[in-house]
């Protein structure tokens, strides 16, 4: 835990309707944390970090695809946030991966072993979209904590490959991003509206 607490603040991008930006930046709404059973990292508020095209072209996908998602779009919008990491559970820290996650695993497996169930398994093609299994092991690691009176992580990030390879034999794939969750509603230190850019000067 010694450097496990972020100092950093990361910019974070949230693919939503339009009204619900409105509604937040006006202080009328509060973001409301996803429960999915399939969330890949766990039960919390999203945001693709430093990526606006990635969380505008989400949008556009949840309006293209009704019913498909609870999420309704009527009008593709993207909100910016401001958040500060915290405790954050980085799945591109090895000492999370080789300790914390492969306890929750064994942790999850040891139960359904005594229960008899069939534990879950993520499914959804090769990039797996449907997480139960990763999000039942990020849950359980959480529960655990709080069952022993340890520090809850207030972030959880991770990064993810995801689609098609952009020529034969590529290392990395067309939509690679990392995304956070957050658990803890006051790292959020504030939202934006994204604004574009003025081309006559230089983006530093």
């Amino acid at each position: 835990m010694m450097y496990s607490k972020s100092h950093t603040l990361v910019f974070g991008f949230h693919g939503c309707d339009k009204s619900l930006v409105e509604s937040i930046i006006n202080c009328q709404d509060e973001m409301k944390p996803s429960k999915n059973g399939y969330d890949w990292l766990g039960f919390g508020i999203y945001f693709w970090e430093n990526d606006v095209s990635r969380a505008l072209e989400w949008a556009q996908h949840l309006k293209a695809n009704p019913g498909v998602y609870s999420q309704k779009i009527n009008e593709p919008a993207v909100l910016g946030a401001i958040i500060d990491l915290g405790y954050c559970l980085d799945l591109l820290n090895y000492r999370f991966l080789s300790e914390d996650i492969d306890f929750a695993y064994q942790t999850l497996k040891d139960s359904y072993s005594v229960s008899g169930d069939i534990m879950p398994t993520n499914s959804g093609g090769p990039d797996k979209l449907l997480r139960p299994l990763d999000c039942l092991v990020l849950e359980t690691l959480h529960d655990y904590n709080k069952s022993q009176g340890r520090p809850a992580f207030d972030t959880v990030r991770g990064a993810f490959l995801e689609g098609e390879e952009p020529y034969p034999t590529a290392g990395f794939k067309q939509k690679n991003h990392i995304q956070i969750c957050v658990r803890n509603p006051n790292c959020i230190k504030g939202y934006f509206i994204p604004r574009e850019p003025d081309t006559s000067y230089l983006i530093p």
